[in-house]
């Protein structure tokens, strides 16, 4: 990978983080749960799809991709019976700006990245990212912390967008796409994403028919190549979303919102390793 490839790895890492804060940070259950939405999934599952209206449960099972169906249809369509959709956008943006807040070291540079963030929107091609276009309606902010937090969801949605356009290319379903990790790593995402223990066992045996795990249920160097090129297929196909960014922008723009980032990191408003199975920023 280049160096401008490496820049812009982090700058995932980093938007991932600042995004991310909605569903980690220390409230986020509760300000949901004022709006009826009881227990952390179901808070996930309707702040996340609520930009799309309301959505059912196959619509964003397949959106979301590495969910079990039966776990998104514990929250949805329910979610919609106490919770309008606009008042959960609503309260998704006022819980990202508190939780930031108090992360932020630098209010000029905070500025600064609002504006190049808004920029790098209004050019942004969404054709075939349908999340990334739902969110890129919702209105932004007008404060600039409000504004870095929806651009960073934007650009997050429009990335995880082309990640499942890959994953589905390589003929890698919902299940398969954590199997593919190695052993060590992948056990808590069978619980996280709602998957039983023979759907697991059942999705390494078609992995492994298919050359891409051993007996151990480790990828092979095949299964580690065809992991690797759907990350580069992702790499790709997010780099569109930044090509308005001359190589000092793009360097600009992560030294704005890095230390943002590794603040939230620190301070634990989105932990690491967790659900999501981002790299955390600086590491």
């Amino acid at each position: 990978m280049d160096e401008r490839g490496l820049v812009e790895r982090e700058l995932w890492r980093v938007l991932e983080a600042v995004h991310a804060v909605v569903y980690f940070t220390a409230g986020s259950k509760e300000a949901y749960g004022e709006l009826g939405l009881r227990g952390f999934w179901t808070g996930y599952f309707a702040s996340r799809s609520a930009a799309l209206g309301t959505p059912g449960p196959r619509l964003v099972t397949a959106l979301f991709h590495g969910f079990a169906p039966r776990m998104v249809e514990k929250a949805l369509p329910g979610a919609w019976a106490v919770a309008d959709p606009a008042r959960v956008l609503d309260a998704r943006a006022r819980l990202a700006c508190a939780a930031l807040a108090a992360h932020v070291t630098d209010a000029s540079a905070l500025a600064g990245a609002a504006d190049r963030l808004a920029g790098v929107l209004a050019g942004l091609d969404v054709a075939g990212r349908p999340l990334a276009a739902a969110h890129l309606d919702v209105p932004a902010p007008a404060d600039p912390l409000g504004r870095v937090w929806h651009a960073a969801t934007v650009l997050r949605e429009h990335r995880g967008d082309g990640h499942v356009a890959a994953l589905v290319a390589a003929q890698v379903d919902g299940v398969e796409a954590h199997r593919l990790h190695r052993a060590a790593l992948v056990e808590r995402q069978r619980e996280f994403r709602g998957w039983t223990d023979q759907e697991w066992a059942d999705a390494a045996d078609r992995l492994r028919a298919r050359g891409l795990l051993d007996a151990a249920g480790e990828p092979t160097e095949r299964g580690r190549d065809l992991r690797a090129g759907i990350e580069r297929s992702t790499d790709l196909s997010a780099a569109t979303a930044l090509r308005a960014l001359d190589d000092a922008a793009l360097r600009g723009l992560l030294d704005a919102l890095g230390p943002l980032a590794r603040s939230v990191a620190d301070g634990g408003a989105v932990p690491y390793p967790n659900a999501m199975g981002v790299a955390r920023p600086g590491g």
